[in-house]
């Protein structure tokens, strides 16, 4: 899960999807990171904490970290959260395989409308919400194929 600073949409999609795997008994390694090193070691946003605190998530001992090309060795998806991270991550590819890896958070929900999860880093509480019910939207889907496809 990779967003700018890893402190908002990144953590949380950590924490949502974790969740849900958990939940539905599916095995997944999943990490957030951002492409700036805006954050690096620090906890999340105090807002995310609490929004996925409210949803039954805890992503307080999370740390920032730093999106890495090592990741692309060590993750078969590399979801990012905008079309900027997506050309941040995607700089830092070495091999087509490398970029197929990565894609829109939101692509599973709206496939080919290139659609945003927004940063609500400046904007109001409410705007967490709006996110956290992007990404447990788009991880449930996720989920949803990602079985269909291992009982396939």
């Amino acid at each position: 899960m990779v967003c700018l600073g890893n402190i908002c949409r990144s953590p949380l999609a950590e924490g949502v999807l974790r969740k849900q795997a958990q939940d539905a008994g599916v095995s997944v390694q999943v990490d957030s990171c951002g492409t700036a090193n805006y954050h690096v070691g620090e906890a999340p946003d105090p807002r995310s904490v609490k929004k996925a605190r409210e949803h039954g998530i805890d992503i307080s001992s999370l740390k920032g970290r730093q999106f890495s090309v090592l990741d692309f060795d060590h993750f078969d998806r590399i979801f990012v959260m905008d079309t900027q991270n997506y050309k941040d991550v995607v700089a830092k590819a070495r091999t087509l395989e490398d970029i197929e890896k990565v894609q829109l958070m939101m692509s599973s929900v709206y496939p080919n409308e290139k659609i945003n999860v927004p940063d609500p880093y400046y904007g109001d509480y409410d705007g967490f919400e709006e996110v956290y019910q992007m990404l447990s939207k788009a991880c449930s889907l996720f989920l949803q194929k990602a079985r269909v496809a291992n009982e396939g």
